[in-house]
């Protein structure tokens, strides 16, 4: 079985994020970027079906600039065995354009199984993995904490409000990863080393016959507001009065 994880480049999670002064958007000059955390879970879970055998190989995807292909270099010195880049013109891709990518990439690849974050931490969209799901028409399993395949079908554990649930899905289908699903390895000197032999398609989007002009427009971009100092009370009673009448809490 193959498997295609689709990988994106996004600010580095420990950066503190900072606003343009014009509030066009988020400052990304000098700024440190790294692969999608959510999307280092969905790798680091292909290898680990690969490594027991249930699948031959990992394909990774990303679409972005070309600086975009060090993170494919990331995935693969983790132990993906190839990659293809999907190189744009620099500007933000909406999820719609890159789920249409991704299933001509899919249509062209043939893969079991397709693998990816349930969401990246710069846009929070949560979108990309339904709507290829609906593209191609294979069912989903979302927000994974847990995932077994159980002959031709995959069992997903998925997080919902208040508990677990688990879904069977024939295959082929699309699994989004959470947080608990695992935790990702370390890419090792060796493997990284080994990553820079591996092969690295590159494509553009109109390769695949798809326009990434966007359809929304981000009319500004603010800081979230300062969080006011706490304050002292001397009695309960006085605790109670700004809970109630200031804070509106009780």
């Amino acid at each position: 079985m193959k498997i295609l994880v689709p990988v994106k480049r996004a600010v580095d999670k420990d950066v503190k994020i900072r606003v343009k002064a014009d509030g066009s958007g988020v400052e990304l000059g000098n700024v440190k970027m790294s692969m999608n955390p959510f999307d280092e879970i969905a790798v680091e879970e292909a290898i680990r079906l690969k490594e027991a055998g249930l699948a031959t190989e990992i394909v990774c995807a990303s679409i972005g600039p070309q600086q975009a292909a060090e993170t494919i270099r990331t995935a693969l010195a983790m132990g993906a065995d190839r990659g293809i880049l999907v190189k744009t013109d620099g500007a933000a891709v909406e999820p719609l354009a890159v789920a249409k990518i991704l299933k001509a990439i899919a249509d062209a690849e043939q893969p079991g199984l397709i693998i990816l974050g349930k969401q990246a931490i710069d846009d929070d969209c949560n979108q990309t993995g339904q709507m290829l799901a609906a593209l191609l028409g294979w069912p989903q399993g979302t927000f994974a904490s847990k995932v077994a395949l159980d002959g031709d079908a995959i069992m997903v554990t998925r997080e919902v409000d208040g508990g677990l649930q688990t879904v069977k899905l024939k295959m082929p289908a699309i699994v989004t990863t959470d947080l608990r699903l695992n935790e990702p390895r370390y890419a090792s000197l060796p493997n990284i080393m080994k990553a820079k032999k591996k092969p690295i398609d590159e494509k553009t989007a109109a390769d695949y016959g798809v326009d990434t002009k966007p359809r929304l427009e981000v009319v500004k971009t603010t800081e979230p507001p300062v969080r006011k100092a706490g304050v002292k009370v001397k009695t309960v009673a006085e605790l109670i009065d700004k809970l109630k009448n200031e804070a509106g809490a009780i």
